[in-house]
């Protein structure tokens, strides 16, 4: 139980702390659109999207089910910012945008440097549960399995937003960097932006492997990219071990 519980706990906390820093950059440079919306809060039903985040992982959970593939895909509902109450639009939807996978570099960064803060950190935290010496081993499955999903959902969600496509935190982010001419063309794609996505993670595989190609590139960039970061983060082996064979 705890395979599952566990890992979707994390990811549910990735996903609402990148919304969340959304809604708290946008306050910070003059819209409190979110604010008033009720979208400053940890709580994961108010960022809940009744699409992205209950059909479609719904619908690859029980694809996965039978495939037996790990393969997941949904988004949370955006928060909503208002580019006109800000002194610039394009940059300060740019720096909006760039919240988003900050805090979750953030977040991993933080959560590894957590790992060296005590000598040991489950023996710690057994103690102060009061558990005895025989359930400790369950804290240290519990403690390595929250561990590893939390920094690597912070890692993937992040390099993934970072895909250069609107409506994802990337394509936000080019629009902001392009000359004004290319960045209004560059933003109409937000209308087709969900589905070239989809394309990409789904149809361009599958056709690469029509043609004799097995490659899927994004995953193999999210792959790579992901297990870069984490070779440059400060985690101790026994956990690095653990996060390099998730990917």
């Amino acid at each position: 139980m705890s395979e599952i519980v566990l890992p979707l706990l994390a990811a549910i906390a990735a996903i609402v702390l990148h919304e969340v820093a959304h809604g708290y950059a946008a306050l910070a440079l003059g819209d409190d659109t979110a604010q008033r919306q009720g979208r400053l809060t940890l709580n994961p039903i108010a960022h809940v999207d009744r699409v992205g985040t209950l059909i479609v992982p719904g619908i690859l959970l029980l694809i996965n089910s039978f495939t037996g593939s790990r393969f997941m895909f949904g988004w949370a509902k955006p928060v909503p910012v208002d580019p006109w109450r800000f002194s610039d639009p394009r940059r300060g939807m740019m720096l909006v945008a760039m919240a988003g996978p900050a805090i979750n570099f953030v977040l991993a960064a933080a959560a590894s440097l957590a790992l060296h803060l005590d000598a040991d950190p489950v023996g710690t935290i057994g103690t102060i549960l009061g558990l005895p010496g025989a359930d400790r081993g369950m804290v240290v499955v519990m403690a390595v399995e929250f561990t590893v999903s939390f920094i690597l959902f912070n890692i993937v969600l992040g390099l993934f937003n970072l895909l250069p496509i609107p409506p994802l935190d990337g394509g936000r982010i080019v629009v902001g960097i392009l000359p004004l001419r290319l960045a209004m063309a560059w933003a109409r794609l937000e209308r087709a932006g969900i589905f070239i996505v989809l394309a990409l993670l789904f149809l361009l595989p599958m056709l690469l492997r029509d043609l004799g190609m097995p490659f899927d590139p994004v995953r193999a960039l999210l792959v790579d990219g992901a297990g870069w970061m984490l070779r440059h983060l400060p985690l101790p082996a026994f956990y690095e071990k653990f996060m390099l064979h998730d990917l």
